[in-house]
């Protein structure tokens, strides 16, 4: 069974920081591009970040480029989102996905975790 666990979110000032985690398990995602994606109230879920497991190729929304950074450890099945210099329009649940396709369109993914709350506050 595929099971993808979030843990990190939580409330920060503007201005702070948050790292989010994703550990992955169930299968081999050695093929696989692991994804971000966040939906705030009212708003689609959109794309915010990714990653190839295999190549290790970056993707990121322009609402974050330079902000956030995505990476992985292929060891500990585990990626994460180092999220830096937060706004308030960066509060959402965020989800972490894995898909073999990818990596920027949300339909391409087969797993989703539960999501984890961001709150940023002005």
């Amino acid at each position: 069974q595929v099971q993808l666990v979030e843990s990190g979110g939580g409330l920060v000032q503007a201005g702070g920081s948050l790292k989010l985690s994703c550990r992955a398990s169930g299968r081999s995602f050695s093929s696989y591009s692991m994804g971000w994606f966040r939906q705030a109230p009212g708003k689609a879920r959109e794309f915010v970040a990714a990653v190839n497991w295999s190549t290790s190729r970056t993707y990121y929304a322009d609402s974050v480029k330079g902000r956030f950074t995505i990476s992985r450890d292929n060891a500990k099945n585990t990626e994460y989102l180092q999220m830096n210099s937060l706004k308030p329009e960066d509060t959402a649940v965020y989800y972490c996905a894995a898909g073999p396709r990818g990596p920027m369109n949300k339909d391409d993914y087969d797993y989703w975790g539960q999501g984890t709350q961001v709150t940023v506050s002005s």
